[in-house]
């Protein structure tokens, strides 16, 4: 059983599923489904299709390079198989996609990530930007009282220096 891809979208087109086109040059075209042949004869580009996996990985949101991806390839070259064979190139084929999936979500984690930064950046941004709307009137009032107190303070100290040079003043005039 072969498993082919959509010339289109490359997803995956299952034995007796899809459409099959071929050009006169006999290039054959396989599509999974009307969507992605229609698209395809009215000369849509993949790469600006936003649906298709093209589309994802030029912009980057899927992983593009990934020697993982070297195992899909497709080997024309027939091959007897024997048992032994075959049940480890299954198991290889699990243990390749395990490895393929982990590191696909540690892309998608790091784009996310990236996402988080900026994200907090604008949320700062507009809270500094309308911290009055945000603050109430209370807010800061004890600071407010403190200061006020050791101006106070401050000007008391002031006044009784005043005095005290008036004073001493005074008593110089007298003698």
């Amino acid at each position: 059983m072969r498993i082919e891809t959509c010339y289109f979208c490359s997803s995956r087109i299952y034995p007796g599923h899809g459409i099959q086109f071929v050009r006169n040059d006999c290039k054959i075209f396989k599509f999974c489904r009307s969507k992605c042949h229609a698209a395809f004869k009215k000369k849509k580009n993949p790469r600006k299709v936003k649906w298709t996996k093209a589309y994802r990985k030029t912009v980057g949101k899927e992983l593009a390079v990934d020697p993982t991806f070297e195992f899909e390839k497709r080997r024309n070259v027939p091959v007897k198989y024997n048992r032994e064979l075959w049940d480890k190139t299954v198991q290889a084929m699990k243990k390749v996609e395990t490895i393929r999936q982990r590191r696909q979500n540690l892309h998608i984690m790091q784009r996310l990530h990236k996402g988080r930064e900026l994200e907090q950046e604008r949320d700062i941004k507009e809270v500094q930007r309308d911290l009055s709307l945000i603050r109430s009137p209370a807010a800061g009032l004890k600071e407010r009282k403190k200061q006020e107190e050791v101006a106070e303070e401050q000007e008391q100290m002031h006044v009784e220096e005043d005095s005290g040079n008036e004073l001493e003043a005074e008593a110089v005039e007298a003698n």
